[in-house]
């Protein structure tokens, strides 16, 4: 199966964008990659798809907004930071996709929402409804109340909690490489795309997993573990790169590279 035949089967999809893909390199918000994605999920939509985005950035919204906290490394600064920045993050989506004449409704989570059954039917229905109304789900980690027994930690588990309950037909996560390599494409020249995943305990005996190896903020192996989650439950995932143009487009006309993770 290609990366578009992934797309075109699926109706319910999961889109985990992360901080990488939503900063310049200044570290500032990417509001003009917020725009064009926005643009490229209502062409989606346009077509009958259902979308649910899992968006990360609420620290780097919050250094655009208060530059001077930026080297602020205490955890109570971090989580004020992100309190502040989750504000901004969602202003420029909701503009975003205002543009587009769609809506966009907040759901901050923690682990405790997803091994709590009341909290997680809660969640389930609250999906259910926006979209059926419209209305895109922009999601994130409460990083603003977490630690550590309630943190999941990164946006990669969270956006396959996500797939799962929702009982999506695909998880697409855009990070700022092209898929999964055998090795790190940074150091090693001669790295191999692998375009498709089979079996994820053959996948980790293939490749190199370790700090030097750690893409983005979550790392490949977070990027692993959401793909062990999601294909356990029949929901195929597209690890592919945020970063590039039309990156969204691209995928539903097979012209972006990508790993795709087959359903078991």
């Amino acid at each position: 199966m290609k990366l578009n035949e992934a797309i075109q089967k699926s109706r319910k999809i999961v889109i985990k964008i992360g901080s990488n893909t939503l900063a310049k390199t200044d570290g500032t918000q990417n509001t003009e990659f917020m725009q064009s994605f926005a643009r490229q999920c209502s062409n989606l939509i346009k077509q009958g798809k259902q979308i649910v985005l899992v968006s990360s950035g609420a620290q780097v919204a919050g250094v655009s907004t208060t530059k001077e906290w930026a080297r602020k490394k205490d955890v109570h600064y971090r989580q004020a930071l992100c309190s502040i920045g989750q504000v901004e993050l969602m202003h420029q989506w909701r503009k975003a996709f205002a543009m587009e004449n769609l809506h966009i409704g907040q759901l901050l989570l923690t682990k405790d929402d997803f091994e709590n059954e009341h909290r997680s039917l809660n969640i389930r229905n609250t999906l259910f409804t926006l979209v059926d109304e419209g209305v895109v789900p922009i999601i994130n980690e409460n990083d603003s109340v977490s630690f550590d027994e309630i943190k999941i930690g990164d946006n990669d588990n969270l956006s396959a909690l996500t797939a799962i309950l929702w009982s999506a037909d695909l998880l697409i996560l855009f990070t700022d490489e092209n898929g999964i390599y055998t090795d790190n494409p940074k150091t090693n020249k001669d790295a191999q795309l692998i375009e498709v995943v089979n079996s994820i305990p053959e996948l980790r005996n293939t490749i190199k997993i370790g700090e030097t190896n750690a893409f983005g903020t979550g790392g490949i192996e977070t990027k692993i573990q959401a793909a062990e989650k999601t294909t356990v439950y029949g929901i195929p995932m597209i690890l592919a790169n945020g970063g590039v143009e039309n990156s969204l487009e691209d995928l539903t006309k097979d012209n972006a590279k990508g790993t795709l993770f087959l359903a078991e």
